[in-house]
């Protein structure tokens, strides 16, 4: 079965300060912002050159807020993406990489090592982010 991942559905708990972070500070694009009554709202919004997509709203079902960790955006270059949340006022971790024994360790990975490099964030209501470098990927 061929499948694609094109979605992820965010929890939120203010969706217009979601909306604000993602769009004004990450710079995703706004695909939709569809809203059918006070108790539902869908947005859809898609990181540039991604062709995976993220969903937030009001009515969406029973998430939690805050309940999604660690999921992964690709960059190419972590240094350039850490100066550009930095830029937008994001707080984040600022590079770090895994050093023996999975100790994390500040900077970018020494050689640049695919899959080596993170700076990792949250958005205004704890789901957390995780930007990795990687320009050569394995598949």
């Amino acid at each position: 079965m061929e499948c694609r991942l094109e979605v992820v559905v965010v929890p939120v708990s203010d969706v217009e300060k979601a909306r604000e972070f993602y769009v004004d500070k990450l710079g995703f694009r706004l695909d939709t912002d569809h809203q059918a009554g006070e108790s539902f709202r869908v947005i859809q919004v898609t990181p540039p050159g991604s062709a995976c997509s993220i969903v937030f709203g009001r009515g969406m079902g029973d998430g939690k807020p805050g309940s999604v960790k660690g999921t992964h955006l690709v960059v190419k270059d972590i240094v350039a993406a850490h100066a550009e949340l930095e830029a937008a006022g994001v707080e984040n971790s600022g590079p770090v990489h895994f050093a023996e024994g999975g100790v994390m360790t500040p900077g970018p990975h020494p050689e640049g090592a695919d899959y080596g490099s993170f700076v990792f964030f949250a958005d205004p209501d704890g789901n957390s982010w995780a930007l990795q470098q990687i320009v050569s990927p394995a598949r």
